[in-house]
């Protein structure tokens, strides 16, 4: 939901031109509402050969298994909260190696920054935002269908799920993804 009063000094919002493109501001002060996406970081995680999964316990996508991660809070880079993230959810301890990519539409409201890593320490046990966590060999991920009901974020997230887990989904040998 869209703010109608400014942050700044309370005054009600207008929507109009500014730097270009219709927005909400504030008439007595210039404060400007930007609209943008929620930064969200995962890893795929490599351990032993495999790839480690969650299955996630909350939306999007409840009950299907994906890469850990999770929201980047203000105070930490997209790398920390990678890493947080990993430990909080999964219970092991992990090293980043690279990225892997950034995903972003129009109008889902968050950008996906994932990352390839490896896992360092720790035994896995599944954190209060997943319901399972597991490794998985490559060519033997767990069947997935496309969400039947869901959100626009739902059906986005499980696109960028499906091509960051193609390689591992076909049996690519994991050193093939570092």
């Amino acid at each position: 939901m869209a703010p109608r009063f400014c942050a700044d000094c309370g005054q009600l919002l207008v929507h109009g031109p500014v730097a270009g493109r219709t927005r909400p501001h504030c008439p007595a002060c210039g404060h400007v509402v930007f609209h943008n996406p929620v930064p969200v970081g995962l890893a795929l995680v490599k351990h032993a050969g495999q790839l480690l999964l969650v299955r996630r316990g909350q939306p999007p996508l409840q009950g299907y298994w994906a890469p850990p991660g999770g929201h980047v809070e203000i105070d930490e880079s997209v790398e920390a909260a990678i890493v947080r993230e990993i430990e909080e959810e999964a219970g092991v301890e992990v090293v980043l190696d690279g990225l892997a990519g950034v995903y972003s539409q129009e109008h889902v409201g968050v950008m996906i920054v994932a990352y390839r890593g490896h896992v360092v320490g720790g035994e896995p046990k599944a954190g209060e935002d997943a319901a399972a966590v597991d490794y998985f060999e490559p060519g033997k991920l767990p069947d997935q269908p496309p969400p039947a009901a869901g959100t626009v974020v739902d059906a986005w997230f499980y696109g960028v799920l499906n091509h960051l887990l193609a390689p591992w989904k076909e049996g690519v040998p994991c050193g093939a993804l570092s």
